[in-house]
């Protein structure tokens, strides 16, 4: 797989967001095994930008770790500056399965509180829900609780 290129002032702005980075994969006296491979592909699945750290005096080596992953992950070659190697790639876009039926766990409701004299306006106030949420009748946000069986059906349906 090609690598991808980077223009100059692209790959300043990743160096650059990439300072405040811990390295997330380190690469020790055993090498470039699959098990770092893989585990750097994961990890630039998830966070596009990756800090390696690599263990090891070669300079020759770090810079063959360098191009070899950049080449094999499909990523862009950041920085090498010392025993520290920067990769990017953008991050896959995820799909949403909804099933049918079900509505998504979290929604926005809009409570309207009207003045109990006629001459102000209403209040009008934004609420997130959870899945697990109900608005009260007093415009209070309550979880929900489930209902209570009664024990003549449980023991007819057993």
């Amino acid at each position: 797989m090609p690598t991808i290129a980077l223009t100059a002032a692209e790959r300043k702005q990743w160096r650059a967001q990439a300072h405040h980075l811990d390295p997330v994969v380190l690469i020790g006296a055993v090498g470039l095994t699959p098990a770092v491979r893989n585990e750097l592909d994961l990890a630039l699945s998830a966070h596009g930008l990756v800090k390696v750290r690599v263990f090891s005096e070669d300079r020759a080596l770090r810079n063959q770790f360098f191009s070899s992953l950049a080449e094999d992950l499909n990523a862009a070659p950041v920085q090498h500056i010392g025993k520290l190697l920067i990769f990017w790639r953008p991050i896959p876009s995820k799909e949403v399965v909804r099933s049918e039926g079900r509505n998504p766990g979290v929604k926005s409701v809009k409570i309207v509180r009207f003045s109990k004299s006629g001459n102000h306006r209403p209040q009008i106030k934004t609420v997130t829900l959870l899945g697990n949420q109900r608005i009260a009748a007093g415009g209070e946000v309550k979880r929900v609780r489930r209902r209570p069986s009664s024990i003549k059906k449980a023991s007819q349906q057993a």
